[in-house]
Parts: C-alpha cells; sequence; structure tokens
C-alpha cells in the first residue's frame, strides 16, 4: 500500500508543475521584437529535441526488444518505462524554459525588481526540478506496485534465452538504463550543440569583430541561445534524473544481495525495511522540495537572489533531514538488524547526513574555485594580460587543484557510511546527496533561464537597466551553475560507487562483495576502463571543435554580406540552428553506443571480474578528470566575466587581457559543458549496463 501513497504524492507534485507550467506560459513576453527572438528560440530547440529523440526512440525500442527476449522477460517494458520519464522530463523541463526566459527578461522590464524577476527564473527552473524527482520516483513505484512486492529468492528468464535472473533486479536496472540511454543522447548531443555555437559566436563576436556580447546580428548568438535549453535544461534534467534512479535501484540491488548472502539469520521484516528506506527517503525528499518550492514561490522575495536560492536548498535538506530520522526509526527500531549497522537504527539514516554534506561541501568547493568572489578566479583574471599561455596555464593549474578536496569528501563519505551500515549504508549515502534533487536542479534550471533572459535583453535592446538586472541574475546563475556541474559529478560518483558495489554483490556469494584488485583479469580491465575515459573526452572534444569551425566559417560568410553588420539586415538564423543541429545529431552516435557497448564486449569476452575492473578503473580516471573539467572550464570562464565587469583595472572589454580571457573561455566551454557533464554519465551507463547483464556474463564468457 505504502507504494501506492508514493505514486499519489508523485502524481501530486507533477500536477504541481503543470500549474506552474501553465502560469508561466500566461504571463506577457513583452514586445513585437522579444516574441520573435523567444518563438525562434522555442521553434530551434523544439525541432532539435524532435529530431535527436526518433533517434534515441530507435535505440530504445531495439534494446527493450533484446532485454527481453534474452535477459528477462518483462525488463523490456522497464527500460522503455525509464527512457519514457526521463524524455518527458527533458522535453517539459526544456519547454518550460524556453516560456520563463523572455517572461523573466519582460518581468524585469516591467517591474525593474529583482525580487519579482527571480521568482519568475525560479518557478520556471522548478518544472525542471520537481519533475526530475516526481516522474522518477513515480517510476519506480509503478514498477513495484505492478509487479508486486519484491522476492529476493525469485527467478526468471527471457522469452528465448534461459538464463536465470532475479527478475526483480533486471526490472529495475532497466528501468534505470532506460533513464541513462536518455541522458548519454542528451549530454553528447546537447554539449556539441551549446558549445559549438557559443564557441563560434565568442570568436566571432569578441575576437574577430569586437562586437558585444549577445549581439543578434551574429547568427551563431541564437544557436548558442537554444544550446542552453537543449544542454543545460534538458541534458541536465535527464542526467540527474539518472543519477537518482540509479541511486536508488542501487540500494535495491544491494539490500536483495545482502538477505541472500546472510540467508535465513535475518528476518523479512528487515529486508523488507532495507527496501523501503530508500524510496521511503525519496519519497520524503520529494516532499521537502514540493513544501520548499512553493513557500519560496509565494514568499515575498529580496533583491539578493543568491540569499533567496539558498534559503529554498536549506529548507529542502531540512525538512529531508527530519522526516528521513522519523522514516529509519519507524523502519529499523523494532526489527532485527544486520551486525554491519554498527549503531542500530540511527546507520541508514547517519549515512543519509553523509550523502547531504558532502554534496553541500563539494558544492561550496566549486563555488570557491569558479566564482568572481574568490580568490583562484580573481587571479587568473589579473593574470590575463601577460596573455593566453599564461591564462591557460593558470587555469589548469585550479581545475588540478580543485580536484583534491572534492575527492577527499568523496572518499571519507564513502569510507565512514560503509563503516556504518557496510555496503547498503555506501548507497545510501548516494541517495541521500540526491534527496532533495529537486530542489538543486531547479536552482541549477535558474542559471540558463537567467542567461537566456539576459541574452534576450541584450538582443531586443532593452533599457540598460533591464540588462543591470538580468545580469545579475546571470552572474547568480554562473554561480549555480558551477555548482550544479560538481553536485551532477559528486553525486555521479556516489552513484557509480553504489552500482560498482551493486554490480561485485550480483554474482558474489560473501556477504561483502569481493573484487580482487590484485588479479591480472581485473587490472587488466581497469587499465583498459581508464583508457577509454580519455578516448571518450578526445572524441567529444573533437567533435565539438569541428562543429564550431564549421559554424564560424559561416557565420563569418553571413556577416559579410551587406547590410548585416550595419543591422539593417537580419542574417539567416535559421541555416545557423540547422548546421548546430545536424552536427550534433550526426556526431552522437558513437560516443553514446560506445558507453552501452563497451561492458557488453568486456562481459562477453573476457568476463564479470574483468568488467568490475573496467568499471573501477574508468570511474578512478573519469572523476579527477570531470571535476578538473569543470572547474577549470568555470574559472575561464568568470574570469573573462570578472574582467568584463570592470574589476581589473586596464584590463576592459576589446583589450589584450580580455581577449586571453576570451581565448581561456573558449578553451573553457568544450571542458565544462561537454566534456565534464558527460563523463560522469559514461561512466553510470557503463555501470547500469553491466548490473543489467551480470547474469549474462556470468554464464557466457568467451575467453574463461
Amino acid at each position: 500500500m505504502v507504494y501506492w501513497y508514493i505514486a499519489i504524492l508523485s502524481l501530486i507534485v507533477v500536477a504541481y508543475v503543470f500549474y506552474n507550467y501553465q502560469k508561466i506560459k500566461k504571463m506577457d513576453e513583452g514586445t513585437e521584437e522579444m516574441k520573435e527572438l523567444s518563438g525562434i528560440i522555442r521553434s530551434g530547440a523544439n525541432t532539435f529535441i524532435r529530431t535527436e529523440f526518433k533517434s534515441i526512440a530507435a535505440v530504445v525500442v531495439v534494446l527493450a526488444i533484446v532485454f527481453s527476449l534474452f535477459v528477462e522477460k518483462t525488463s523490456g517494458f522497464t527500460l522503455l518505462l525509464g527512457a519514457f520519464m526521463s524524455s518527458v522530463v527533458c522535453i517539459l523541463g526544456m519547454r518550460s524554459a524556453t516560456y520563463a526566459n523572455v517572461r523573466t527578461a519582460n518581468t524585469a522590464r516591467n517591474t525593474l525588481s529583482i525580487g519579482e524577476t527571480v521568482k519568475v527564473a525560479l518557478i520556471g527552473g522548478s518544472i525542471s526540478g520537481l519533475s526530475v524527482q516526481a516522474l522518477g520516483l513515480l517510476g519506480v513505484a509503478l514498477i513495484l506496485i505492478l509487479f508486486n512486492h519484491i522476492d529476493p529468492t525469485a527467478t526468471s528468464t527471457g522469452f528465448l534465452a534461459n538464463l536465470p535472473c532475479n527478475p526483480y533486479i533486471t526490472r529495475i536496472t532497466a528501468y534505470s538504463l532506460g533513464c541513462s540511454i536518455v541522458a548519454m543522447f542528451n549530454r553528447v548531443a546537447g554539449g556539441n550543440y551549446t558549445k559549438a555555437a557559443d564557441i563560434s559566436a565568442d570568436i566571432l563576436g569578441k575576437i574577430r569583430h569586437d562586437l558585444p556580447e549577445d549581439d543578434a546580428r551574429v547568427p551563431n548568438t541564437i544557436a548558442d541561445f537554444i544550446g542552453d535549453n537543449v544542454n543545460d535544461i534538458a541534458g541536465n534534467c535527464s542526467d540527474l534524473l539518472e543519477s537518482f534512479v540509479a541511486t536508488i535501484s542501487g540500494s535495491i540491488m544491494i539490500a536483495i544481495s545482502i538477505y541472500v548472502a546472510y540467508g535465513s539469520t535475518v528476518t523479512p521484516e528487515t529486508f523488507n525495511a532495507t527496501i523501503l528506506y530508500p524510496i521511503l527517503l525519496a519519497a520524503c525528499g520529494l516532499l521537502s522540495c514540493f513544501l520548499s518550492i512553493a513557500f519560496i514561490s509565494v514568499k515575498k522575495m529580496s533583491d539578493n537572489p543568491s540569499k533567496e536560492l539558498n534559503l529554498s536548498t536549506w529548507v529542502a535538506a531540512g525538512i529531508t533531514l527530519i522526516l528521513g530520522l522519523v522514516v529509519s526509526y519507524y523502519l529499523f527500531n523494532q526489527v532485527k538488524l544486520y551486525e554491519n549497522f554498527r549503531l542500530g537504527w540511527i546507520s541508514p539514516w547517519l549515512s543519509t547526513i553523509l550523502g547531504i554534506i558532502s554534496g553541500i561541501a563539494i558544492g561550496s568547493i566549486t563555488e570557491y574555485y569558479t566564482s568572481t568572489d574568490f580568490k583562484p578566479t580573481q587571479e587568473l583574471a589579473k593574470i590575463a594580460h601577460e596573455g593566453e599561455a599564461f591564462v591557460v596555464t593558470k587555469g589548469d593549474a585550479i581545475g588540478s587543484r580543485s580536484c583534491l578536496l572534492p575527492i577527499l569528501v568523496i572518499g571519507i563519505a564513502l569510507f565512514v557510511s560503509g563503516r556504518l551500515c557496510g555496503t547498503y549504508g555506501i548507497a545510501i549515502s548516494a541517495l541521500g546527496m540526491l534527496s532533495f534533487v529537486g530542489s538543486t536542479v531547479s536552482i541549477d534550471a535558474f542559471g540558463p533561464i537567467a542567461d537566456n533572459a539576459g541574452g534576450i535583453a541584450e538582443s531586443c535592446h532593452l533599457d540598460s537597466k533591464v540588462r543591470n538586472i538580468t545580469d545579475k541574475l546571470d552572474a547568480v546563475g554562473n554561480t549555480t551553475a558551477a555548482i550544479g556541474k560538481g553536485f551532477a559529478i559528486g553525486s555521479a560518483t556516489f552513484a557509480t560507487v553504489s552500482l560498482i558495489v551493486a554490480y561485485v554483490s550480483n554474482y558474489s556469494t560473501s556477504v561483502e562483495p569481493i573484487l580482487n584488485i590484485a588479479s591480472y583479469v581485473v587490472i587488466a580491465g581497469g587499465i583498459i576502463g581508464g583508457a577509454l575515459v580519455e578516448y571518450f573526452s578526445a572524441l567529444l572534444t573533437d567533435n565539438t571543435i569541428d562543429a564550431a569551425k564549421l559554424m564560424a566559417d559561416e557565420g563569418d560568410r553571413q556577416l559579410s554580406i551587406p547590410g548585416v553588420l550595419e543591422g539593417t539586415v537580419k542574417p539567416d538564423y535559421n541555416k545557423m540552428i540547422e548546421m548546430a543541429a545536424n552536427n550534433a545529431l550526426r556526431k552522437m552516435l558513437l560516443p553514446s553506443v560506445l558507453a552501452m557497448a563497451i561492458p557488453v564486449a568486456g562481459g562477453l569476452l573476457f568476463g564479470v571480474n574483468f568488467v568490475g575492473g573496467m568499471l573501477v578503473g574508468a570511474t578512478i580516471t573519469a572523476i579527477p578528470r570531470a571535476i578538473f573539467m569543470g572547474n577549470s572550464g568555470g574559472a575561464f570562464d568568470n574570469a573573462k566575466k570578472y574582467i568584463e565587469s570592470g574589476a581589473v583595472v586596464g584590463s576592459e572589454k576589446g583589450s589584450a587581457a580580455h581577449k586571453a580571457a576570451v581565448t581561456g573561455d573558449t578553451i573553457g566551454d568544450t571542458r565544462k559543458d561537454v566534456v565534464g557533464v558527460a563523463l560522469d554519465i559514461f561512466i553510470k551507463t557503463m555501470s547500469t549496463v553491466a548490473n543489467s547483464l551480470a547474469t549474462v556474463f556470468t554464464h557466457i564468457t568467451l575467453f574463461k
């Protein structure tokens, strides 16, 4: 019955999401020029998503058929369900952002109030955030309702293959895989689209022609506006939905494997409690985010955007902690506990706290290394007068230095949660970090909406007072975006570790899953896994730069047409938008399929232990790489903005120092918005595929 209550809660939040969606749509868009520009952005984003999802649908359907035939009969359905939920979140989040951006700009134009403008952007962002958590959890609840209770000893097979597996593990991992496939395609294609447009727009506007930021005469600028929605909104929604679902599925898989390993020494009531806790914790987080967003949306806003956004996060985290304590006591106080629950019924809740603290700490560390309010980015801006080489070298040093503390936080949290609650504690710690993901995604989505609002204000020649407001929101949005990327990487790390533990638990017979790191098979897999991360990074970088060059050349051609630079003739926006979309869609298949094909090939050829080593090697390599990429890119971006704000005397816009900073920003664009954000999905997708096929690998291995 509890699953029905969770489904009802999810549906109530979904109804609130659609209420906010309609509320945003009813707001005035502003001047005719604003309406026209927002229409171009919305149309371009919708066309891109529609075309992309045709390719995704074909891949998902084929995989669903394969899973039902050869893995488990009903797993194809749950895979389709996961892909559907993720797709709905992407479409809803992106469409709401393309409505909210122009309404945010128009609210600033009409009210000249920072508080009122923040409220519109945050309500627009909440549509993304709440739908991520509500629909992700709704899918899990539906699976548990449709297939009744979870039987840890059940077995099933595919329609054709006779390879026994636990159907409950396979169903939930297939659901997670469906979410993961959409996330991978979205991040790869969306990243290529937005950064090819952004890089080419910067090259044309700031280096070749000395034009203002977001100048509508540069056709690449409009494609960049669209890219903000297809990557920073749709891509981020699918990314964090996948992490959220993966941590729930990892918790359930580990709970099943622990119960099987202990046998009859632990009661079914204990097993049921370990299954229910992660699901109820996720539901408590959803309720907390719903209450937090509803409170912020009706209260009178101050003129301090950071304060209002932070308040939303703290309210959600606080309510989640309180409710999580109640759930932990209710479920674990009266049952016989596993021996590795070292502090009794409170052990899972303490693991939850570790995850929450880790998420906040990683966000704060990311902010320190990327925000203009702190020394690293300020020093990077001040050294720009020495030239591009100094900017790049200093930015690389910032990125490398920024890796230690987040990884230290993650490592300590994993160790302590494991000591508190065994492998189950690791999964719960991961879920704790994502338990209020609705609030974090809402605030992260605020950034692209504010950025687009500022671009619309500039392109539509609104009063400078309006631009001042949108610039303040954009500055806050840049920080929230950087923190969001740090949070995404941190949560992906926790999720991947829990998935690796669950993977080894799938075939390990001991209470504590064991992967022999001294085995040559595991070491071989680890080395190859690490190398594949580097290859994947290079593939994405090459694809983006190739597309950026083509778009820069086309933009130059259009700017050479008489009247375009003078502002009397409009450039061909549609051609540029079509070029960005075609390049991104053409080059998204290989990197996306690579993440799914690698564990399949490794498992069928060399077995489960080889894949385990590959997952560990890829994760150890990808985590610092992703943090480096995200934070160095964020520092490059904000160092340029720090110079543009006039904070560095003698380094005004158009100066040699500014152009050196623009070069750094151009380098950072691919790092933070293409490679960094895709690496976390790369390791999650590999781990999810491995979990889905662990039973197959134990039965079919070519080179044993």
